[in-house]
């Protein structure tokens, strides 16, 4: 074994779940009293008896007193006549008694003297109350107000002490403002509730309450209100007599309150029960919801007359009465609200639910925290039979004897008096023939014994109410009995540190702390004696008062220890309780942390502590189901029947269950709670209210009465440890058991820690032996030696004590905390934080690595609130408290780590720069000794606000090497998951360093850790500063070996656009890291990577790229161009053109594809200017690249101006003007505007089609520009594309003359020849027959007549003509032979309307011709010239035209002229042609013409 005291986290954490496991098995335990009962009714010893023989009593007389003589005097003097009351106030320790008008007050708990007589009236006191004074109408010194009451008259008396002992002095003053007259009624008793309101019980049966307020004036300051009587009887009490009322008076008896439910019971003298409400919240008006004046044979018709087994005949001479009346806390019952003690000491039960039952809840943490019902009735659910007669010494503990007396009714119990609270009774009684005494009912805190348990306990037996009577001689009547509450200090503790759990029970507010820890007491001894005193009684008598005490177990066991007892009586013991609640009593006594009167020797400290160790009543750990000892406990599932058990598990001895018992109860009351809760604000538990106060759960006094005893328990444990005592001896030589299922197989734990733990520490209980005391044969052979066993304890029980010293510290840190104002260390966190800080429970903050962080960042907030400004300590002056109370949680690296915070402190404050650098740099040095413990984003801030880039850069990357010295991070041989948390560790480091980038960058992280900004650190950096410092930390970020920061820097740089610093700067591996982020899979890398080898990028064309990843090939491509390696470049560049996505909100546009697209167009012509690539790698020049990416671009340029004829498609169709002219449109039916509707629709869709992805030129053609008549495009594609599959050009015949009708049809001639003069401008001259001028010729000429025939148009005659020569770039010749094979052919035009037409735009065409000759001559255009000379041909002009061209024009016009005169028009038709032939004729042979040609 290793016996440092270094806390191992893995065993810390797994001795959390044992305590989780044992806390979540002692609540579940804990059984609802209506549960109990009803299971104790088939139980033949629902009583027992305290064993008398040589064991200390349970319950005995602590002290007696007399009554005050002054009380004696006046009580012979009255003759015994008058009228005595009494009474015990246990909040203000007092116990009072009157005697006619005389009220006496005296300390009961000790005599001091004092005893002082109140005899203000004259009237004898009928009934005295003692209520809470309600705050805001009395001074603050005014807590309590004792109420008297007599038949004429209500009066008030204030109470008051001087505040340093609340019970060391009283003082008695009459308030004569607050007295109130009785009108006639003697009240018979007065109760109070927590929240201050009095009510007073009549003769007359009626309840009053006493108002009592601050007023002044008319208003009474004090009145009395009926609370339980209608109008009528108000009017009849006040004119009507009270000795002139008729009918029966029940006058009330006693009044009881539930403070928690806020009900109000009331006894009458008839032994009728009423039920009041108080209304939620106990401030409301009485409310009557319940009467019941037959419940005693209630029992009767509830059970049919079933008679439970244990009770004795009833007496039936004489009915039973009730005779007291008590509330049942929630803790102890949520179904059952009120016991009612019978005069023959049975109890009722009651209810004032309709239904009762549990649901199956109760005994876990959930069945406690129901809220309360309405009440609505009251009845009874049980009754428990009446404790026996005659406990005698020869009673056993299990059965029950009435020393040899005969049962008849003179035996039966004759109670006078009783008293219930939190599960004691206290019944005092008077059967003859013995002198009065009390029987003392309380729970039994003891086990069955082994026997017993062996018979085959049930689950019902087992959670039976099994009580122990105890029997008390006393003189005189019991008058009144009362608890004695704790000490104030003990009970504010107590209510501190359990008022919070859901089984507490003290749910209800206003209660106080003394009454609400008392209530704790109803849980048993067992699981309270460790933190509650001994209970205590105190009996108010004829003959004085006694007090009577309960000892608990460990008390019991105590005195065995004192007695020097032989060790019969500490076996018994250990049999009683059970080895393991034995064992945790021993730890109890020798670690000293049971509270006592009477300080526990040294003698009776080790006796425990040596029976702890004894293996012959602790046992030793052994195997399920072995036989190595004869006093061994059965397993939880009792035992084996001879069943083959597939594989043994250790079962540890009574030793180890003790440990776990007591550890939990210590840990009951913070384990599953938050250190933190949040105060004021609007805040919920779902939604932090950044308004609101975190602030400690408990205050520094509980946690430290906590961390004493925890503290005081693992001291005992670490001295046993050391002095190798108990099994610690047996296996100190054995070494670290690897091999067990201690430590698995390893260091991986991972797959059984489940199995380690529940083998290790989930079984409590050790296995009973076979029926004939032999090992089972059915086991082959024992896993386990019984050394290993001992080992295996040992090591179980070091976990728990590395728990509980874990979380001593974890309460010495709070207390720190605490003290110097946890609101104030928190108010630099953020939100997120606050949540989580509030959210953190005690268990989290000891065992999880969660808890630990935010230990650490609250420590370092300490360390800030002491190392600050104002100057309140040094480093070292709080880390000594910190080292000294909690070395877990501040380590020696951590004393390091906040030594070079002070010298960042102190280098903040300094002017001078080199004093500055130096403290910066021994800053620097210590943290470089503890970079893997150090929080260096905290501190790396500074360094930044220094300018100490050196640090910010190097402390991370030492960090990252520490936490990952393997190079876990990218080795792909390990488990993903092992991977992926290095890589996160190593980003959290890396982190760091890229914040002081971004910060310089101009974008300021969020600053989540670390101390605030100082004013030195805030001065504004200019560029060139902030440049430099960038440089400085890529350069040393790029000096580094680790390759994955390298990856993480440079992302980094492109996220805050540092492009132009990391293709300056970046390292080696900047390509690769490029190359591999731009690809997804390892196949894109590997291709990307190899393009330097390859000629065409087309194997990665079109490949899905990620918008996330398109930055890194963006930026590759200017590396290459950087690099003037354009090839690459272009290669890239086209595919980032090319590329697919896989999220539609993520695709490129159509514009930025060509921008791509151009450039990589530039970058290869660039290579083909530069004559070749790098070393002059001819071959390595794709010659085809400059064609095919110029191919690409122009069908890109053609698939945009598809997609924008679309998209103005379907805008027209979806305009408004379109869809009301097809509204107004009274043959427009509906199923042709849903055709339009719809038709839109699929343009659109087309059209965002388009915008995907890149389309090929067959596709374009095919499936978007035909099917939506875009013949302009289909006209551009077929000339791009020289298309010549068919040899007729049929095919461009069709399209050009769908254009034209077209365009006929959108706007007539003049759209048509605008469409003529752009398209065909735009392919002339073309290779192959793409422009054929026959058809448009023919085509427009016949379409020019007709419209002009028609008056739909009014065409020129020289508009088609010009659109041809335009069409034909100006070209005459063809536009002429055109003509001229339209003319020669009669069949084609047979109409002399057409030729003429025709014959008119040859005229044109001619004219055209000469003048271009002209310009030819004289250096201009044809406009040009036809400016110079006019504009048009005449007589009396000249002509310079080319003789060749002249005598062709010439034969032509004299041709035509013929052709006019054939047309069969009349002349008043063709003269107009004819004469310009004519003039043109002249022209051309006129002299000038001659010379000039």
């Amino acid at each position: 074994m290793s016996w440092d005291d270094e806390i191992v986290v893995r065993d810390v954490t797994n001795a959390g779940l044992v305590v989780s496991d044992r806390i979540n098995r002692d609540v579940a335990a804990q059984t609802d009293l209506e549960e109990a009962l009803e299971a104790s009714r088939y139980t033949s010893h629902p009583y027992s008896t305290h064993p008398r023989e040589r064991w200390p009593p349970l319950v005995e007389v602590m002290d007696t007193w007399e009554l005050p003589p002054v009380l004696i005097e006046r009580y012979n003097a009255a003759g015994g006549e008058g009228t005595a009351l009494c009474g015990v106030f246990p909040e203000i320790r007092r116990a009072w008694a009157s005697v006619d008008n005389s009220l006496f007050l005296w300390r009961f708990d000790k005599w001091d003297g004092q005893c002082p007589e109140y005899s203000g009236e004259e009237q004898a006191i009928c009934a005295v109350g003692l209520a809470k004074s309600k705050p805001g109408v009395f001074v603050e010194a005014i807590q309590y107000l004792l109420v008297l009451a007599t038949p004429v008259e209500g009066v008030c008396c204030r109470g008051s002490g001087d505040g340093t002992d609340p019970y060391e002095e009283v003082s008695l003053q009459l308030l004569p403002e607050y007295t109130i007259p009785s009108d006639g009624v003697t009240m018979t008793c007065i109760t109070c509730t927590d929240k201050g309101r009095i009510f007073l019980a009549g003769r007359d049966g009626h309840i009053y309450e006493m108002h009592y307020t601050t007023g002044s004036g008319w208003n009474k300051r004090c009145r009395k209100v009926c609370l339980t009587v209608g109008l009528g009887s108000v009017i009849s009490r006040w004119i009507v007599p009270h000795v002139l009322k008729f009918g029966a008076i029940d006058p009330i008896v006693e009044m009881v309150v539930d403070n928690e439910r806020h009900i109000l019971y009331v006894r009458t003298e008839d032994m009728k029960l009423q039920v009041f409400v108080l209304g939620p919240k106990g401030d409301g008006p009485l409310k009557k919801v319940a009467e019941e004046k037959n419940l005693i044979n209630q029992k009767d018709a509830h059970y049919g007359g079933r008679q439970s087994t244990g009770s004795r005949p009833s007496n039936r001479s004489a009915k039973p009465s009730i005779i007291c009346i008590s509330p049942l806390s929630t803790l102890e019952s949520k179904w059952l609200h009120l016991v009612a003690v019978l005069s023959d000491g049975r109890r009722m039960y009651l209810s004032t639910a309709p239904s009762s039952g549990n649901s199956g809840a109760v005994g876990g943490l959930s069945g406690f925290n129901n809220s309360h019902h309405k009440p609505n009735c009251l009845k009874v659910v049980t009754t428990r039979p009446s404790p026996p007669l005659g406990i005698t010494g020869g009673l056993a503990f299990g059965a029950l004897s009435l020393s040899s007396r005969t049962q008849n009714e003179d035996l039966a119990l004759k109670v006078e008096s009783a008293y219930y609270s939190a599960g004691v009774l206290v019944l005092s009684d008077s059967s003859p023939p013995t002198m009065s005494s009390l029987l003392i009912v309380s729970r039994d805190s003891s086990t069955q014994s082994s026997t017993s348990a062996g018979l085959g306990t049930t689950a019902r037996t087992s959670r039976a109410l099994r009580e122990s009577v105890s029997s008390l001689p006393v003189e005189g009547r019991m008058l009144y009995v009362a608890d004695v509450r704790p000490s104030l200090d003990m009970a504010a503790t107590v209510q501190s540190l359990y008022s919070e759990l859901e089984f507490s029970g003290f749910e209800s507010s206003g209660e106080s702390s003394e009454k609400a820890s008392g209530k704790l007491l109803a849980r048993g001894d067992l699981s309270t004696q460790h933190i509650l005193p001994r209970r205590r009684i105190v009996v108010f008598s004829t003959m004085g008062m006694m007090e009577v005490v309960f000892n608990r177990p460990v008390d019991i066991l105590r005195r065995l220890l004192e007695s020097n007892s032989p060790r019969s009586l500490l076996e018994d013991f250990f049999n009683r309780f059970g080895a393991g609640e034995a064992a945790a009593m021993c730890l109890l006594l020798a670690a000293n942390i049971v509270h006592t009167e009477n300080l526990i020797s040294n003698i009776v400290s080790e006796k425990a502590a040596e029976a702890f160790e004894d293996p012959r009543v602790v046992g030793m750990p052994q195997l399920e189901g072995s036989s190595a000892f004869s006093n061994t406990r059965t397993a939880a599932g009792g035992f084996s029947m001879g069943q083959v058990v597939q594989e043994a598990e250790p079962i540890f001895s009574g030793a180890h269950e003790g440990l776990c018992l007591c550890s939990s109860r210590l840990l009951l009351p913070v384990w599953e709670l938050p250190v933190m809760v949040m105060k004021g604000g609007l805040g919920t538990s779902n939604a932090m209210s950044e308004d609101g106060i975190v602030a400690c759960r408990l205050s520094s006094g509980p946690m430290q009465v906590l961390e004493n005893k925890i503290r005081a328990l693992e001291k005992f444990l670490r001295s046993r440890r050391n002095q190798r005592r108990g099994l610690y001896g047996c296996v100190a030589g054995l070494g670290d058991l690897t091999g067990s299922i201690l430590y698995g197989t390893g260091s991986d734990l991972s797959a059984g820690d489940q199995s380690m733990v529940r083998n290790l520490f989930g079984a409590y209980t050790r296995s009973i032996q076979t029926g004939d005391g032999r090992t089972s044969n059915k086991r082959q052979r024992l896993p386990y030696s019984p050394a290993e066993l001992a080992a295996m304890e040992v090591r179980a029980m070091e976990c728990i004590r590395q728990l509980l010293l874990r979380s001593a510290e974890a309460l010495f840190l709070l207390q720190l905390l605490c003290q110097n104002h946890v609101t104030h260390l928190i108010q630099n966190f953020d939100v997120n934080l606050r949540q989580e800080l509030v959210q953190l429970t005690f268990h989290q903050l000891v065992c999880s690595e969660e808890g630990d962080r935010l230990a650490t960042r609250l420590i370092s907030s300490l360390m800030e609130y002491y190392t600050g400004l104002d100057g309140r300590g040094t480093v070292d002056d709080i880390s000594a408290r910190l080292r000294e109370g909690c070395p877990s949680y501040y380590k020696e690296s951590d004393h390091k780590f906040y030594l070079a915070v002070e010298f960042l402190e102190r280098a903040a404050v300094t002017s001078d720069d080199e004093e500055k650098e130096n403290l910066a740099r021994e800053a620097f040095n210590f943290l470089s000794k503890v970079p893997e413990s150090a929080d260096l984003r905290t501190v790396c801030k500074r360094f930044e606000d220094l300018r100490f880039y050196e640090a910010v850069v190097r402390l991370p990357l030492q960090k990252a090497q520490a936490l990952d010295p393997a190079g876990d991070a990218f080795n792909e041989q390990l488990d993903a998951g092992i991977r992926e948390h290095a890589l996160a560790q190593l980003q959290q480091c890396y982190e760091i360093i890229t914040s002081a980038l971004r910060s310089l960058k101009g974008e300021a992280s969020q600053r989540e850790f670390g101390f605030p900004v100082r004013p030195a650190a805030q001065s504004t950096l200019n560029q060139a500063s902030r440049d430099k410092y960038i440089r400085q930390i890529v350069q040393l970020g790029v000096q580094s070996s680790d390759r994955v920061f390298h990856e993480y820097l440079y992302r980094t740089m492109i996220d805050l656009g540092l492009e132009n610093e990391l293709l300056e700067y970046g390292g080696p591996d900047l390509v690769p890291f490029l190359q591999n982020a731009g690809c997804e899979s390892s196949q894109e890398v590997r291709a990307v990577s190899a393009v330097t080898s390859i000629r065409s990028p087309e194997g990665l064309s079109g490949e899905p790229i990620p918008a996330k990843q398109t930055k890194y090939f963006d930026l590759l491509a200017r590396y290459y161009v950087l690099k003037r390696q354009h090839v690459l470049a272009a290669h890239v560049l086209l595919r980032l053109a090319e590329r697919r996505s896989t999220d539609a909100g993520d695709v490129p546009t159509l514009e930025q594809r060509r921008h791509y697209l151009s450039n990589a167009v530039l970058q290869a012509k660039n290579t083909s200017n530069s004559g070749g690539l790098i070393g002059s790698a001819q071959g390595a020049f794709d010659n085809g690249l400059l064609d095919l990416l110029e191919g690409k671009l122009a069908v890109l340029r053609f698939q945009i101006k598809i997609k924008e004829d679309l998209e103005a498609i379907a805008s027209r169709l979806e305009s408004p003007q379109v869809t009301s002219e097809s509204a107004q449109n009274e043959s427009c039916s509906e199923s042709n505007l849903n055709a339009d509707t719809n038709f839109a629709n699929t343009v659109r869709e087309k059209a965002r089609d388009l915008s995907l992805d890149l389309k090929s030129i067959t596709q374009l053609y095919n499936e978007y520009a035909v099917p939506f008549e875009l013949w302009e495009i289909c006209l551009e594609m077929l000339y791009f594309a020289n298309y010549s599959a068919d040899a007729d050009s049929s095919i461009a015949r069709e399209t050009w003359a769908r254009l034209i009708d077209q365009a006929l049809s959108k706007g007539g001639i003049a759209e048509a020849c605008l469409v003529l003069k752009r398209v065909g401008s735009h392919i002339y001259p073309g290779e192959g027959v793409v422009l054929p001028l026959d058809l448009l010729c023919l085509h427009l000429e016949k379409a020019a007549l007709e419209r002009l025939a028609s008056g739909v148009e009014s065409v020129g005659d020289e508009d088609v003509v010009r659109a041809l020569l335009a069409a034909c770039k100006g070209a005459t010749e063809p536009v002429l032979n055109t003509y001229e094979q339209l003319l020669s052919n009669g069949a084609i035009l047979p109409s002399p309307n057409l030729r003429l037409r025709l014959l008119r735009s040859v005229l044109v065409v001619l004219r055209e011709w000469a003048m271009s000759g002209f310009a030819q001559r004289m250096g201009t255009s044809a406009t040009g010239a036809s400016l110079i000379l006019g504009g048009t041909f005449s007589l009396g002009q000249t002509t310079v035209i080319n003789r060749g061209v002249r005598d062709k024009i010439t034969n032509a016009v004299n041709r035509y002229m013929t052709e006019v005169r054939r047309l069969a028009l009349p002349q008043s038709q063709t003269e107009a042609v004819y004469r310009g032939f004519r003039e043109l004729e002249e022209s051309l042979i006129s002299p000038l013409s001659l010379e000039l040609y």
